[in-house]
């Protein structure tokens, strides 16, 4: 017959397993960070096992005492191990952790040179063991241990978002009154590694939700730039893509909706005489220009080398002194940068003038006005 600890143990091992496959099949968590996972897993196996087979040994006379010494040295190496791999989890390299590590290898030196000593356990002639004159040293050892994992798990927690920290300190201390039961209620309560094994299980939980929220704002930010232009920060053609399908989507648009589309005005020949450099800074300035006469209402979208577009809901007036205050705009932008000359060319279609027009069939007609302006520069220039 099983006694209830060997099957306590079982169930722990198989939920170890189990916590193994999960870690396995996630794909958000990377090959890394899941071989420590493996490892914590492993060092619970192990010490649980170690705690187990302890206590099978004992009183067996068919053993060696030497086996048994053995048994319970790993037992006493591997237990505080064992909340130091939960640590070493949280991936927290502090000084914190620092002193944990070098705590963790202390305690293993004094139970290798203790167990010739029997300064922690005592065989006596039946093979049962007991606490030696030292097991004292060890509580305090472990309650170092103990002492440093909280420090960790209260450091931990405050990287988590306000509404997670509670919880994150619900783990530790369930983990802490498991443990605790186990060394005040004494071996019949064998509590310790239930709740390690809980404490793994719902820290798996958070980490799960971590790496989610680590991959949703990943995801983010790569849609915040792809939404930017790389150059001159106004919004992208993936920008203005996503736009068109929202306002052709939209049942109506406002009478005040205009669409502007602007063209710099002789950047090839920049380009080729002054180089890709000069013909950039242009187009910066250019952006910066009509982001200056447009403010705040409206987006302006760089949609391809040197055209821009700007989604704006204005009053007519405003928008037709948008021309004349971008000429004054890129008139300053020039004396204040005499080697290179910036003029955009500019056509508007404004909805209320267009009432059955799409947002593309507005586009489309606002291009045909710049196109318009254009020829009249190059005329003029021409002369």
């Amino acid at each position: 017959m099983l006694s209830f600890y060997t099957v306590l143990s079982v169930l722990c091992w198989m939920a170890l397993g189990v916590l193994c496959v999960l870690v396995h099949e996630n794909s958000w968590i990377p090959k890394k960070d899941k071989n420590l996972f493996y490892l914590t897993y492993a060092v619970l196996a192990a010490s649980l096992f170690a705690e187990w087979l302890g206590i099978q040994l004992s009183g067996n006379p068919n053993i060696p005492t030497w086996l048994l010494s053995l048994v319970k040295c790993l037992d006493y190496i591997l237990t505080p191990v064992a909340g130091g791999a939960v640590v070493a989890q949280m991936k927290l390299r502090n000084n914190c952790y620092k002193a944990l590590i070098a705590v963790l290898a202390f305690n293993t030196v004094f139970q290798i040179i203790a167990v010739f000593n029997q300064w922690m356990i005592v065989i006596d002639e039946n093979n049962n063991y007991k606490h030696g004159s030292m097991y004292g040293f060890y509580i305090g050892i472990y309650t170092v241990v103990i002492a440093l994992t909280a420090a960790e798990f209260l450091l931990f927690s405050l990287s988590y978002r306000k509404r997670n920290r509670a919880s994150m300190i619900s783990v530790f201390l369930l983990v802490i009154t498991g443990v605790l039961l186990q060394e005040i209620l004494g071996s019949e309560y064998r509590t310790a590694y239930v709740a390690l094994t809980m404490g793994v299980t719902l820290m798996y939980i958070h980490y799960t939700e971590f790496y989610k929220m680590a991959a949703d704002e990943h995801i983010q930010n790569q849609r915040k730039q792809l939404m930017k232009d790389v150059l001159c920060g106004v919004f992208s053609r993936y920008a203005y893509e996503k736009d068109i399908e929202k306002y052709s989507k939209a049942k109506q648009l406002s009478p005040s909706f205009t669409v502007f589309v602007f063209d710099i005005n002789g950047l090839k020949a920049v380009n080729d005489t002054m180089g890709h450099d000069a013909g950039d800074k242009l187009i910066i300035g250019a952006a910066k220009c009509i982001e200056k006469v447009i403010g705040n209402a409206g987006r302006c979208y760089r949609t391809g080398g040197d055209e821009f577009v700007v989604f704006t809901i204005m009053e007519r007036k405003r928008v037709e002194d948008i021309p004349a205050r971008l000429e004054r705009e890129t008139a300053r932008w020039s004396e204040n940068n005499r080697d290179l000359v910036l003029t955009i060319a500019a056509g508007y279609a404004r909805a209320e003038d267009f009432r059955d027009y799409t947002v593309e069939e507005l586009v489309k007609k606002a291009d045909k006005a710049m196109y318009a302006s254009k020829s009249e520069y190059y005329l003029a220039t021409a002369d």
